[in-house]
């Protein structure tokens, strides 16, 4: 397809003079800067408003030179449009067009700016810009080809039994429609009331329930012991699940990979997204956040086919922007790459997500590494899933793909620079098939002042918990009215290991039960 335009009237004036002025050679580079300076503003012009073509003419191979390629695929990435689509001609010339009426606006204003200056300020600033708006918690991937199939029909999980009769199974059709609005589960209690062992024991039977369809990822903060180990044999064993003790074994996904590596914009977008979560928890500047901004940007160029840079990559980039100096930024990106948390092997199209993962982070890594990687995996399996297409609801069944547990929620509830990412995906991740399960010692890390977590929680546990004569905050917790603190303080006051009470759609609220547990199945 071949693209000749001519400028609108007014405009062949225009390039003569700023030609003329600024002495960068013919004027199609002129031309050339316009379009890269309105593409800049990050606006979307509409072909159906379309200047004259009264103006300078431009032949197609004086225009792009030997950039043919790069200019059409500006347009297409900015516009979402293939290149054989019929306006790519139009787009250009409406680029130039606007960028020239622009320039001769600033250039009036600012008469002692030189042309160099003006790339350098204007055009430069212009695209960083665009990394630098708000970046919404999905970032898109329009090159993603991660697909997950998904289990369409009712899960009915045994939660427990009836205490009075044991034969009594107690219930939860955890992805039925006509009772939850979603799958999500919070589960509170103190350490050694059972709660890991009923998590395992829901985990083993979304997987058999599902003939292994629906996949989990156990994220587990505190990291296993030897002991541990050993205890967790016949679970993994059972549900073919492999158990990633990091630093020792490092986790099979490159968390750079949920960024499009060939979408110039959706790219920036993703790149200041890493640079959000690093920031975040290694407390870094504003000059050392542009740093990594840049160290990341020239990675992803430097890696070829469609790959992915790693934090070694990374770590290398930013040598020659700090000289080797010593910062908190060499400091936690030497850290990732050094201690191997994640798999810099795995090919850009695989996914764990096929796969039953126990991902263990050691308590001997340095706090900030372990944050930052948890995180990090958190923000991967939210743009991963955001970027498929929504699961189904087929006769009242929510198609279920995956499942999230992270234990020791208490610890990320904490910090509330994480609250956004968990917000985001209790609230929007369910329709694409995921079920998040929360486990935490109290009840309230759930209800933060700026968010309440366990109302994003259809089904809520309560195991034995510290503070039993906080009766608003369990009534919060389990959804309950105030009618119901009588009986909530006495079921709380009798409750054993093993016992839980809850507010299960399917058994009377309040009642105690007795909780399903792993090593009892």
């Amino acid at each position: 397809m071949q693209i000749n335009i001519k400028t609108s009237e007014d405009n062949k004036v225009r390039v003569q003079e700023l030609t003329r002025k600024f002495k960068f050679g013919a004027e199609n580079v002129i031309a050339r800067l316009a379009f890269a300076y309105s593409l800049s503003k990050n606006l979307k012009l509409d072909p159906n408003n379309i200047r004259d073509s009264k103006g300078k003419e431009y032949k197609d191979d004086i225009l792009f030179g030997d950039y043919r390629s790069y200019y059409i695929s500006l347009i297409c990435q900015h516009y979402e449009i293939h290149k054989s689509d019929l306006n790519i001609g139009k787009y250009i010339k409406m680029h130039i067009d606007h960028g020239l009426e622009i320039m001769d606006e600033f250039f009036k204003a600012n008469q002692n700016t030189s042309g160099f200056q003006f790339m350098l300020d204007c055009v430069e600033n212009g695209i960083d810009l665009l990394e630098n708006t708000d970046i919404p918690m999905h970032v898109k991937n329009f090159h993603q080809k991660i697909q997950s199939g998904f289990y369409d029909k009712i899960i009915t999980l045994e939660m427990g039994n009836q205490i009075e009769n044991k034969s009594q199974k107690v219930c939860c059709s955890i992805n039925d429609t006509k009772m939850y609005d979603n799958a999500h589960l919070a589960v509170a209690g103190n350490s050694g009331t059972g709660k890991t062992q009923f998590a395992l024991s829901m985990l083993k039977q979304f997987s058999n329930l599902s003939n292994q369809q629906i996949k989990f990822l156990y994220l587990d903060f505190k990291g296993v012991k030897d002991e541990d180990k050993k205890e967790l044999k016949n679970f993994l064993e059972i549900t073919n699940c492999s158990l990633i003790d990091t630093p020792h074994i490092p986790f099979p996904l490159n968390p750079l990979s949920f960024i499009d590596s060939i979408n110039e914009k959706n790219r920036l977008l993703g790149i200041n997204k890493f640079v959000d979560i690093i920031e975040k928890h290694a407390d870094l500047g504003k000059n050392q956040e542009q740093i990594l901004k840049e160290a990341t940007k020239e990675a992803f160029i430097d890696t070829e086919n469609g790959q992915f840079p790693t934090f070694a990559d990374i770590y290398e980039k930013l040598q020659s922007y700090t000289e080797g100096k010593p910062s908190k930024l060499n400091k936690i990106i030497q850290d990732l790459s050094e201690f191997d948390i994640f798999d810099n092997k795995i090919k850009s199209d695989q996914s764990f997500i096929d796969k039953n993962y126990y991902f263990s982070l050691s308590g001997d890594l340095p706090s900030n590494i372990r944050f930052t990687s948890v995180f990090l995996v958190i923000n991967y399996i939210y743009n991963v899933f955001m970027n498929m297409s929504n699961a189904p609801v087929v006769e009242d069944a929510q198609a279920l793909r995956y499942v999230l547990l992270i234990d020791e929620a208490h610890v990320i509830f904490r910090e509330k620079k994480s609250h956004d990412i968990l917000q985001s995906i209790l609230r929007e991740i369910r329709s694409k098939g995921v079920s998040v399960i929360l486990l935490s010692q109290g009840i309230e890390e759930f209800n933060q002042p700026t968010f309440d977590f366990s109302s994003m929680c259809q089904t809520a546990i309560l195991f034995d918990i510290k503070d039993k004569t906080n009766i608003r905050s369990m009534q919060k917790f389990l959804g309950l009215g105030e009618k119901d603190s009588h009986i909530l303080a006495r079921s709380m006051e009798k409750i054993q290991k093993g016992q839980a009470i809850s507010n299960l759609k399917e058994f009377k609220k309040i009642e105690t039960f007795e909780v399903s547990q792993f090593w009892r199945d």
